[in-house]
């Protein structure tokens, strides 16, 4: 179905530009192995429209259709050079959009995805326009449905390039005009979808009054019966794109990658600009800078400071336990075991995590073996279980975090196994070599590649969450300032400007 009829509130116009983003969410930018840092575009012909209840042909002989589910900004008044601060003007609403895609042409599209992903049927939009005077454009949620089962979710307030940029940024070489789409990206979860299965996708605005919404956008994949002619590209797929179509290797029906995850050497340290801005801003802000980008689950749930008001940054080295059983004790729990070997070897900068299983039910460090670390420089420890001697650790400048004090001996229930492996502590998966952070919140980990751009943004979340707090407390209402709208983040950006 290539006609747009039957899509309440997009201008008729027969015609117009569809301007896709290429990475623009956090989460598929993890995905992919990259962080763009400006937006990329390409076309889509307007031919690939269709409306709600169509079908889109998986052509005969081809393998990878995949769906991205994403919000669609329709273009209502002409848009050329136009400024950040005066870009969401220039639209009249926003609608549900799938951009289809067929990987097995992509060696053939070099990059322009004319046919990859300009077949008719490939751009579903609506059933319905969300005005753009309703909403907030950082307070909108796309989410996509595969035969019922929710595949992706995610809000535009992770976005890594905001509408208003796209526009400004679009406009500065050509006129956008009224009825022009643009596609703004698809979050983590897009995949591949074979005939018969029904594919929905649906934006809202779940804190706009009366949570408008653009309806289900509902699309049934069919299999093509018309094969290729002998006069152009015929699909061809690899495990390349296998894995790129549907997400991994896992969902392709490939084996996972045999070489093993390369961490950075715990001996390295932090850069020291990088840990001073760790060292400057919460866990709470990093953890959602983290999340922007698909990690979740970095958090060591259950852990607490020994002594309030500590704070704690480090390179990860590991440590792991595994459950007490006697002739496992008697082979690796005396003598120089790897507990006291990594509490004798830690470096400078270096944070000790370990791996108890969250059992707290007994020590994983006392003492002894803590003032040993601080003597040596360590930036702290941290476990899943619990801490011996617990006043006198507290005491220590060495930061400590744990599940609480205990003062049964190791051999209640560990056997100390292993250093320099990745763990699990609380939850996180933890490699040697991860930045460490603690405060009263608890820690977190941080992937070793991720840390300095994860800090740099904290530290400017957290500026302008202190200029949001100054307003709250000089009479400002929440609505509209936090998260901020477009009229507070002009004034923000003007007085930070000045």
């Amino acid at each position: 179905m290539s006609s747009h009829q039957g899509i309440e509130g997009l201008p008729n116009s027969g015609g117009g530009k569809i301007i896709a983003v290429h990475l623009n969410y956090p989460s598929r930018a993890a995905q992919r192995g990259r962080t763009p840092e400006h937006p990329s575009y390409f076309l889509k012909p307007w031919s690939s429209v269709s409306s709600t209840g169509g079908t889109i042909e998986r052509p005969a002989g081809a393998e990878l259709l995949a769906f991205e589910g994403e919000i669609a900004i329709i273009i209502g008044s002409a848009a050329r050079r136009v400024r950040v601060e005066d870009a969401w003007q220039h639209v009249s609403g926003v609608t549900a959009a799938n951009d289809f895609g067929l990987y097995d042409l992509r060696s053939a599209d070099k990059g322009s995805n004319l046919r990859s992903k300009g077949g008719d049927g490939y751009t579903p939009l609506g059933p319905s326009v969300i005005s753009a005077e309703q909403i907030d454009p950082a307070a909108l949620r796309v989410r996509t449905w595969v035969n019922g089962v929710v595949v992706q979710d995610d809000t535009s307030d992770t976005l890594l390039f905001p509408f208003a940029q796209l526009i400004a940024d679009l406009s500065q070489l050509s006129t956008l005009e009224p009825g022009d789409v643009i596609l703004t990206g698809t979050p983590a979860g897009s995949s591949v979808v074979v005939p018969g299965d029904v594919v929905e996708v649906e934006v809202d605005a779940p804190t706009a009054p009366g949570t408008p919404t653009s309806g289900r956008l509902v699309t049934t994949v069919v299999e093509g019966t018309e094969p290729f002619g002998g006069f152009g590209a015929k699909p061809v797929v690899d495990d390349h794109q296998r894995i790129e179509a549907w997400g991994d290797a896992v969902a392709a029906g490939l084996p996972a990658p045999a070489e093993p995850l390369t961490a950075a050497s715990p001996a390295e340290p932090l850069d020291p600009a990088v840990a001073e801005q760790l060292a400057s801003v919460s866990t709470a802000t990093l953890s959602a800078k983290l999340r922007a980008r698909g990690y979740t689950e970095v958090f060591i749930e259950g852990v607490h400071a020994s002594r309030p008001g500590t704070r704690m940054v480090g390179v990860a080295r590991t440590l792991r336990f595994v459950a007490y059983r006697p002739d496992l004790f008697a082979e690796r729990g005396n003598g120089f075991n790897a507990q006291k070997r990594i509490f004798d070897t830690v470096e400078s900068g270096e944070v000790i995590v370990i791996e108890a299983r969250g059992e707290r039910g007994t020590g994983t460090v006392g003492d002894v073996l803590a003032l040993r670390a601080q003597q040596r420089g360590s930036a702290g420890v941290v476990t899943d279980g619990g801490i011996r001697d617990a006043e006198q650790v507290a005491a220590f400048d060495l930061p400590t975090f744990s599940q609480g004090p205990h003062p049964s001996v190791l051999g209640r229930r560990h056997v100390p196994w292993e250093t320099d492996v990745a763990i699990t502590c609380g939850g996180a998966t933890v490699l040697p070599g991860d930045v460490i952070v603690g405060d009263g919140d608890g820690v977190i980990a941080i992937p070793r590649a991720l840390a300095a751009e994860v800090a740099a943004e904290a530290v400017v979340q957290e500026a302008e969450d202190a200029w949001i707090a100054e307003q709250v407390r000089g009479g400002a209402a929440v609505d509209g300032l936090f998260p901020l709208n477009a009229e507070w983040r002009a004034r923000y950006e003007s007085e930070q400007g000045q």
